[in-house]
């Protein structure tokens, strides 16, 4: 695969790639980031995980003009975790570029603070379709001068009801504009979008909706009561690192969850039920190695972009193809080998039909094996997750937090993980073997000269 070194990009740029370590390509950012960096419009058929955000990123910084004040590229998602994720990565890709300033809106976050901020407007913002048009039917976002559309992981923005707010939101937008497009399928209704928004589209097609060399899938066939056991007895036998567990209803999520929890795994929920900082804290858990099985229906997960997923299970067949492509693509990332686990009754048998018709090949079948309830066969997760009460607005870097457990608490960086700053809280992962220490060092000691309180997050 060719380097970015082969692009035409300005000095800034290839910095921040060199500073984050990216020189190969992938397939997708390969193909579509030439025609993208020329001002063409592009389709581009691309799952989370495949380098996508980096080449749009790179793409919209690149016809940035900071000295202009004004909106010049929105990127619109479907989900706030999935916004956050990719402002930080354009925050990354625009590091050595002055002056640039992003912003990044979603729910959870009252109108009138992120009006505030919009007062002096940003270059660049990212953000869901409801609270964009919010703004917009306020008055505090001009989008005249944009120059760059982004519309990410469209199908699921579709398919969770937003047709109406995007179009509403590309109706204030520039004809000219160049409008980039990305989907993990193409389904009717992204056919019918691009054809709607964009101008002679760059159609790329990179990979398959699934890899069948990386993904390993199999259908276990199980009776419905015996479902807990048959999963049990799987996640006993594969032992994955780090696991989804699809189901379809939000009470069969949290009763999964709690028989696993019961059956002694480091186990998470997730959920439409949960509070917005509940919900935080179950993703920087699951990040972070804290849990080891997560949980969820398919509205609370879209969006996420998990990374190093080793399997996936479906706890319940979905209920169409797409959900299933959907679900197995979260693990086999980056051409490392996954494992998709499917339990299948009898009454879902034309849901496995429909899936096998998509795929065009059954994968292996195999009988259910059962682990009894009795039996405590979980593991827990390697590591803790200690939270510090100060985040953003006190000025706190996970570099201050590392330097206090490695400073005056003495402890080793090798036993510290994965560090979330947010802005009044901070979130770091510590070794379950010496979490209590570092808790016990931290409380009595300081961060950035400042006493912050510090619990465990159970």
């Amino acid at each position: 695969m060719p380097d970015f070194s082969t692009l035409a990009l300005a000095p800034p740029l290839q910095q921040a790639l060199e500073a984050l370590s990216y020189t190969t390509m992938t397939p997708v950012q390969e193909h579509a980031l030439p025609p993208m960096l020329d001002g063409r419009d592009v389709i581009a058929q691309a799952k989370t995980g495949s380098g996508k955000t980096v080449a749009f990123g790179l793409a919209l910084v690149a016809r940035i003009d900071a000295a202009q004040i004004g909106v010049q590229a929105l990127v619109l998602c479907p989900t706030r975790e999935l916004a956050d994720q990719v402002s930080k990565e354009i925050r990354r890709l625009a590091r050595f570029v002055p002056n640039v300033k992003l912003s990044t809106l979603c729910g959870g976050v009252p109108l009138r603070v992120q009006a505030s901020s919009l007062a002096h407007a940003p270059h660049i913002v990212v953000g869901t379709p409801g609270r964009l048009q919010e703004h917009l039917d306020a008055g505090n976002l001009d989008l005249t001068g944009l120059r760059v559309l982004v519309l990410d992981e469209a199908d699921r923005m579709l398919d969770m009801g937003f047709a109406d707010a995007i179009a509403g939101i590309v109706g204030q937008t520039p004809k000219a504009r160049q409008t980039l497009m990305f989907s993990a399928t193409y389904p009717d209704e992204i056919r019918a979008a691009s054809r709607a928004y964009q101008r002679e589209p760059v159609d790329v097609t990179v990979e398959a909706a699934h890899d069948d060399v990386a993904i390993v899938q199999r259908l276990v066939d199980v009776d419905e009561d015996s479902k807990l056991d048959a999963l049990a007895w799987l996640l006993g036998q594969h032992k994955p690192e780090s696991v989804m567990v699809f189901c379809n209803t939000r009470r069969d999520t949290q009763d999964v969850a709690d028989a696993l929890d019961a059956r002694g795994y480091s186990v998470l929920a997730l959920h439409g039920d949960l509070e917005q900082r509940d919900r935080d804290e179950v993703l920087v858990r699951f990040a972070n190695r804290s849990a080891t099985i997560l949980v969820a229906t398919d509205v609370a997960a879209r969006g996420l972009d998990v990374r190093e997923l080793a399997a996936v299970v479906n706890y319940d067949v979905p209920s169409d193809p797409d959900t299933y492509i959907h679900r197995i693509g979260r693990t086999g990332r980056a051409g490392s080998g996954g494992l998709a686990l499917t339990l299948a009754t009898a009454r879902e048998a034309s849901r496995v039909a429909a899936i096998v018709d998509r795929l065009g090949a059954e994968p292996r079948r195999e009988a259910a094996k059962l682990s009894p309830g009795k039996l405590r066969t979980g593991a827990l997760a390697p590591m803790v997750t200690l939270v510090v009460d100060g985040g953003r607005k006190d000025k706190v870097r996970p570099a201050d937090i590392l330097g206090a457990l490695t400073g005056s608490a003495g402890l080793p960086g090798t036993v510290v993980g994965k560090i979330d700053i947010f802005d009044v809280r901070a979130y770091v992962a510590i070794e379950r073997g010496v979490a209590d220490k570092a808790l016990e060092r931290l409380r009595a000691g300081k961060i950035k000269g400042r006493s912050f309180r510090v619990r465990k997050l159970v």
